[in-house]
């Protein structure tokens, strides 16, 4: 399903979730490591707005937020979605990876 790129930071936590979701969803991907203290001119170009990590490149096209990639890699390879079916276990889910956001992370 053509080229896959991520740019990503080894201790960004945000990343290892884009990572995470493609190899549950067992796609072959590329990584560019970023050096966020001297970022690539690839990485200003495919992230302008923010100029952070990661940032997906599908086919040439590039994704930012690492939710939003999530949700982009969940509906583009459909196989082993990353949530549940039921509604409630959805919800669970996402409450999880908010608290761990919002509570965890900080600490990372």
């Amino acid at each position: 399903m053509g080229e896959v790129k991520v740019f990503r930071a080894w201790r960004s936590p945000f990343s290892w979730r884009v990572e995470l979701a493609l190899k549950i969803k067992g796609v072959d991907y590329e990584i560019v490591d970023e050096d966020l203290s001297n970022k690539s001119d690839q990485l200003i170009k495919y992230n302008p707005v923010h100029k952070k990590v990661p940032v997906l490149v599908h086919d040439g096209k590039p994704v930012v937020e690492s939710l939003v990639i999530l949700e982009y890699i969940d509906e583009v390879w459909t196989e082993n979605s990353l949530l549940p079916s039921d509604p409630f276990d959805r919800a669970q889910a996402r409450f999880w990876a908010n608290f761990i956001d919002n509570k965890v992370i900080l600490f990372v």
